[in-house]
């Protein structure tokens, strides 16, 4: 038993430094235009949840910190926030991670300062519709999340398991977006209440299909990881 828990940990650093290394590349590869709503979806939007739901919320911040600052090193033009862009991530992989534990009171704790945060703007109070759909939205995948997701990821059942990696997902999605929308969008851009309009049903979608694909990607290494040694996902509990 001693030898097993030796050989995970190492086992399970390594992956960490891995998924560090394939959130850097990541940020080098090009974007792919989603039809309808101007944006685009990369293997990045991909990874940086899943850090959380394979290795926790520590970890996934750990990941996602190194991961975000080396690949906003190489690639300059995706760090559109300055050297503060890698916290986006950070906060994909840690919310993705406390929800997929099961999880929701610190996330919606912190998704409840980002909505007080928006409407203490001018901009912010101009465009509530904004935080109306896109983090009420957030709050009701991050209460499912936390109160359905371990037990679903715990599961065998793919559909089950695909759906607990969606609502860590989209609720990690959103708490960056929290983060950057206030820091980036409105403080440091100045964005007109206009855009926060349009955005306000665009984003939604955007974080849907990111969620997706990190659930079609999620599934498939939640079975196969385990059986390479390397152990992922929540664990039972008393382990």
């Amino acid at each position: 038993m001693a030898e097993a828990k030796k050989y995970e940990g190492k086992t399970n650093f390594a992956v960490y430094a891995v998924w560090a290394a394939l959130i850097s590349v990541a940020s080098l590869l090009p974007s792919i235009p989603m039809v309808g709503t101007g944006g685009t979806f990369s293997l990045k939007a991909i990874v940086l949840p899943l850090a959380g739901i394979l290795f926790g919320p520590a970890a996934g911040a750990i990941i996602c910190a190194i991961g975000g600052f080396i690949g906003q090193m190489l690639a300059p033009h995706t760090a559109w926030m300055g050297i503060a862009t890698f916290i986006t991530g950070i906060f994909t992989g840690t919310i993705a991670g406390f929800v997929s534990r099961g999880n929701w009171k610190i996330p919606l704790g912190l998704l409840v300062i980002f909505t007080g945060l928006w409407l203490s703007t001018s901009i912010g109070r101009q465009a509530i519709i904004f935080p109306a759909v896109f983090y009420t939205l957030g709050a009701i995948t991050i209460i499912l999340g936390g109160i359905f997701a371990k037990k679903w990821l715990l599961g065998s059942n793919p559909a089950l398991r695909g759906a607990a990696i969606w609502l860590a997902s989209f609720s990690g999605f959103v708490l960056a977006a929290g983060y950057a929308n206030y820091v980036g969008g409105i403080l440091m851009l100045q964005l007109p209440a206009q855009v926060w309009t349009g955005l306000a049903f665009i984003s939604p979608i955007e974080r849907a299909v990111f969620s997706l694909g990190a659930a079609i990607i999620g599934v498939p290494l939640l079975v196969g990881l385990p059986k390479i040694g390397v152990f992922v996902g929540p664990k039972p509990e008393g382990e």
